[in-house]
């Protein structure tokens, strides 16, 4: 249910985006530091393999539905951090996969004038891994009854 909640987020914001603003269109939020700013991106995450939206949604959806898979047939025994984190990590790329199929790119606004632009969906696939790092390296170990790596 969560990881629907996360991408309906996604989506209705995206749609407000393109609905409410021309593309390129930039709204300051903090002058100079954080604007909204609607881009069509048809690459990766910064816009790496910009072009290749087919490909890209191909490989995002098989690895979606591989973590997906995961996720439930270890529902009932795996920690709850692998599960949080691969969960993000699914609503993340599922955010970004309904743009790639439907728009044939993906809606970017979040924009910090230091970094390329992002959305939703980025964040919550930059928290999952973030967290499944911890998990890793911290959390598994001790469920292992290991050292800190």
């Amino acid at each position: 249910m969560a990881i629907l909640a996360a991408v309906v987020l996604d989506q209705a914001v995206k749609y407000a985006v393109r609905s409410h603003m021309a593309l390129y269109e930039s709204i300051p939020l903090v002058d100079g530091f954080f604007h909204i700013t609607y881009i069509q991106n048809t690459g990766a995450a910064f816009s790496m393999f910009s072009g290749h939206t087919e490909l890209l949604a191909l490989v995002t959806i098989l690895m979606t539905g591989g973590i997906l898979f995961y996720i439930h047939r270890s529902r009932k025994t795996a920690h709850w951090a692998l599960l949080l984190s691969l969960s993000a990590i699914v609503a993340g790329g599922l955010g970004n996969i309904l743009d790639r199929v439907f728009l044939k790119y993906v809606v970017d606004f979040l924009d910090l004038k230091f970094w390329p632009i992002f959305n939703l969906a980025d964040i919550y696939v930059c928290c999952g891994c973030g967290l499944l790092v911890l998990y890793i390296f911290f959390i598994e170990p001790k469920l292992n009854g290991q050292k800190d790596r």
